[in-house]
């Protein structure tokens, strides 16, 4: 008999050549489903999991914002029939040759998995570790048919973080033979980070002990409900910030189409104290509540309606940390500094001056006592703006407004509606536009238009801004009306609902159409042969009656990239464009810039397109999810394929 003394390695290779794995050029693009843990604190080292597919020949890890990196442990896939049975053959052979062989040899023979004929031998420490190798990958229960078969790989990453590393959002991908991955959301934290360890041994128990202020990592698996202890200060006033659909913002195949969790807080006789199963229109919860005395509480964490898969991944941020709530106004005029007053959980501060140095939505953060507040959105303009006044819920007390104008507003109670005037001629055209759910707001806003006799003329409830990819309730009203007639219009504001509050805040635009448009290119990370081409869409997000013709190019590109059929037509939404790529091959990632500019009132626009994520939210519905870059992998050409063996034309017939 031949004797063989193959190691693990070269089983797993025979394993894998048996699946007839496709060659890297055929794959297709890689994908994640989520990271665990979707963050970690400065300075820290830790292992994380990852799961998605086609992460063939994964390198590693790739993060926005510098100071991260993930280094590649092990990539798991699940086993096929012919695999499992090579695997579990070589298990009892093994098992059979450790029973067979006297424990004083220290070399343990047994009959390879391929050949009877063929005697293995390995030393028994080896050997033993092997066969706990196999173990490991038998039991993973992804090599039985996976529910979700998007997340059917794992790859164990491990990930560094710089001490001096920005906190916040970032955004990972990972890096394979078929190219870059798409980007899932990591978080760089400050505070100390807690990581739940699954299974549990006792489902009902209370969990593990933590110490505040914490960030505390976990899964909602099947059947899962997740607890954790620790303890509290009278009066101290505790903050629990969930982050579970800001992780993974759409799941294509659950409904509603995200992990809805819900958190609630207990005290140490199981009493419930408090509970929150959303933040006003967000699904993530956030729960605040001042403790009534010193001793030990409990968090409880689930999904709404008991479901749970291994995607439902979470971070709640716990202790007196700050929280801003509400601002007012909820934005101001470029140029100008403007007085925010705050209100909110462990806030340092009670006002914040704000000076915008261009148009658009900046983020406020608060610095606290041991990190800064989550961010908060700031509208900023260039039209005169003003703050209404009370009373003005009539239209005998309506203030005038004269034309382009901003106002700054708030429903300050159920029921309460504000009213403005404005004059207007014949034929002119008006915009009235609220935002409000866009900026942090809980109003779920109505626009009404009526004249002076008090008859309505125009009416908005709730208007579509696709540049919002993250809004599923677009509760922004908005109206572009030709007036009728000259004369006095009154614009009434209020709540759908009937809700109010001084949280209740609205900027309201009275305005001629101002046209405008943004651009997002989807997808948010390309992959490229050496000069190939890829497609690319560009969504074009047209504003205030906008429909000129809308050119695109990349700015600043690297030489030798080419975008082909750069336009968006005048009246449509959309084009499909080709990327084509320089024909050389290149280890570093190329970011990559697109710009429109377009002809409006005379004059040339520029805008930056913003790069994002098509994604499918519970079976049908489309969001357009703002990615942070846009990023570009050029692999090598894919290999020749060897040439079928020619034909003759006309074969002689056979004797």
């Amino acid at each position: 008999m031949a004797v063989w003394n193959l190691g693990a390695a070269a089983v797993l290779a025979a394993v894998m050549l048996w699946a007839g794995a496709a060659p890297a050029w055929a794959q297709r693009n890689p994908y994640i489903g989520y990271i665990f843990p979707a963050g970690g604190k400065q300075g820290a080292m830790f292992q994380a999991v990852l799961s998605g597919q086609y992460l063939d020949g994964i390198t590693n890890a790739v993060v926005t914002g510098g100071g991260v990196e993930g280094v590649v442990v092990e990539h798991i896939k699940p086993l096929n029939g012919r695999q499992l049975t090579l695997l579990r053959d070589r298990l009892r052979n093994m098992q059979q040759g450790l029973a067979t062989t006297p424990k004083t040899n220290p070399v343990v023979s047994f009959v390879s998995e391929f050949n009877t004929n063929v005697i293995e031998r390995l030393d028994r420490a080896a050997l033993e570790k092997e066969m706990n190798e196999i173990r490991r990958k038998l039991a993973n229960p992804k090599n039985q048919r996976p529910p979700n078969p998007q997340l059917a790989e794992d790859v164990a990453l491990r990930i560094s973080i710089a001490p001096d590393a920005a906190p916040g959002r970032r955004e990972l991908r990972v890096r394979t033979a078929a190219g870059l991955s798409n980007p899932v959301t990591f978080y760089v934290g400050e505070l100390p980070e807690h990581l739940e360890v699954e299974p549990k041994a006792n489902p009902t128990e209370l969990g593990a002990t933590v110490s505040l202020p914490v960030v505390i990592n976990g899964q909602i698996l099947p059947g899962d409900v997740d607890r954790y202890r620790f303890k509290g200060r009278r009066g101290e006033r505790l903050v629990l910030h969930v982050q579970a659909r800001q992780l993974i913002p759409y799941v294509a195949d659950a409904v509603p189409g995200w992990f809805q969790a819900t958190v609630a807080l207990y005290d140490s006789r199981g009493k419930e104290l408090q509970y929150a199963d959303d933040y006003r229109f967000h699904p993530d919860p956030v729960l605040y509540y001042e403790l009534p005395a010193d001793g030990e509480y409990v968090i409880e964490i689930k999904d709404a309606i008991y479901r749970g898969r291994e995607d439902f991944v979470y971070r709640i941020t716990a202790g007196a940390v700050p929280f801003i709530t509400s601002l007012y106004p909820l934005g101001g005029p470029v140029g100008q500094t403007t007085k925010v007053a705050l209100k909110g959980w462990n806030l340092t501060q009670t006002t914040l001056e704000v000076t915008p140095d261009a148009p658009g939505i900046q983020w406020l953060r608060l610095k606290g006592d041991k990190l800064e507040s989550p961010p908060v959105p700031f509208a900023a303009d260039t039209l005169p703006e003003m703050e209404e006044t009370e009373p003005n819920n009539a239209l005998r007390t309506a203030p005038g407004v004269t034309l382009p104008a901003i106002i700054n507003g708030r429903i300050q109670s159920p029921g309460d509606v504000d009213v403005f005037a404005f004059e207007g001629r014949a034929g002119e055209t008006v915009v009235a536009e609220i935002m409000a759910r866009r900026l942090n707001s809980p109003l779920d806003a109505q626009l009404r238009i009526t004249d002076a006799q008090g008859r309505q003329v125009a009416f908005n409830d709730d208007h579509e801004d696709k540049a919002t990819g993250l809004n599923t309730h677009h509760a922004d009203s908005y109206l572009m009306l030709t007036l009728p007639a000259s004369g006095r219009f009154f614009v009434h504001v209020s709540d759908t609902q009937n809700q109010g509050g001084p949280e209740h805040a609205y900027r309201l635009r009275l305005s001629a159409p101002r046209p405008d448009f943004e651009l997002r290119v989807v997808p948010a990370s390309l992959n490229v042969r050496a000069g190939g081409s890829v497609p690319v869409t560009v969504h074009a997000l047209r504003k205030d009656g906008f429909t000129n013709e809308i050119k695109v190019a990349l700015k600043e590109a690297p030489k030798g990239f080419v975008l082909s059929g750069g336009r968006v037509p005048a009246g449509t939404n959309l084009a499909r464009l080709n990327l084509t790529a320089p024909a050389l091959e290149t280890n570093a990632l190329i970011s990559l810039v697109l710009e429109g500019r377009a002809s409006i009132g005379g004059r040339e626009v520029t805008r930056l397109a913003v790069p994002a994520e098509d994604m499918m939210q519970a079976f049908y519905y489309r969001h357009l999810v703002p990615a942070q870059e846009w990023l570009m992998a050029v692999m090598g050409r894919a290999p020749a394929r060897a040439a079928a063996p020619a034909r003759a034309a006309n074969p002689s017939p056979k004797k």
